[in-house]
């Protein structure tokens, strides 16, 4: 058992204790929130600490793009893409060090989806009804069983709107551009942090305003500004709600 849950556990009664456990193992929370406010680095976290399911479901949308990419297919074409994302097999698949990588036709695309090129053409591609509606019904099918921690922009309005723990992550731009800037100098992408908080303004602007499923806070949602948080610290606290939401359910 993972650490956290033996702590939370053991701070109740045997029997009670018990079924805590069981409903940590069924909770399903959706963490939203625009690009960089950390909700993919946190919701992995907090999936790893509950020893439950994390589904990253920006990197569908991502694997969609890079394949349309691959194919030089027009990113007007709506039809063309809902197509593709309904021809496409995704698996997650977990490593034997605990991390998640998501194959695209049997090909691991983990890294490749997190190029400047799919970043820049994401948004457009996850706009597009036909996509939406063959990767929600994934998701939708995925988050029914429980058990799952999902990441997004829509999840807590449109894929599960029933689910126990509703997130919404936020943070400053420029903090956000900071972070995203961070990563990309990582993987040795040549860009400033100027044109990075562009691109996050254009991709805030257009995830908002977009006519399908747009980024907004579900109303029963907990918003969280992580500006001056660490991750540990939102992951704590997006855990002590997981604990008060067992324990009421089983008070």
């Amino acid at each position: 058992m993972v650490p956290w849950k033996m702590k939370a556990i053991k701070s109740c009664g045997e029997e009670m204790g018990k079924r805590i456990q069981k409903k940590i193992a069924e909770i399903t929370i959706a963490i939203d929130g625009p690009a960089g406010s950390g909700k993919s680095t946190v919701a992995k976290r907090v999936a790893a600490a509950l020893g439950i399911l994390y589904l990253d479901t920006g990197a569908m949308y991502r694997a969609i793009t890079l394949k349309a990419l691959r194919a030089d297919l027009p990113l007007t074409d709506e039809v063309a893409l809902a197509k593709l994302a309904a021809s496409t097999v995704l698996e997650f698949k977990q490593n034997a060090d605990g991390t998640y990588h998501l194959y695209m036709d049997g090909e691991d695309v983990s890294t490749e989806i997190r190029m400047a090129p799919v970043t820049k053409a994401v948004s457009v591609v996850s706009a597009v009804p036909g996509v939406r509606e063959v990767l929600v019904k994934q998701q939708k099918r995925i988050g029914r069983h429980g058990g799952v921690v999902m990441d997004g922009r829509d999840i807590g309005t449109v894929v599960l709107p029933q689910a126990d723990l509703k997130i919404f992550l936020t943070a400053s731009l420029g903090e956000r551009a900071y972070r995203r800037w961070l990563e990309l100098q990582a993987k040795g992408c040549a860009v400033t942090k100027d044109e990075v908080e562009e691109d996050l303004k254009r991709r805030d602007a257009f995830d908002a305003g977009r006519p399908v499923a747009p980024l907004r806070p579900a109303p029963d949602s907990v918003t969280l500004d992580t500006t001056a948080l660490t991750i540990e610290e939102v992951v704590e606290r997006i855990l002590a709600l997981s604990s008060s939401f067992c324990s009421k359910q089983e008070g």
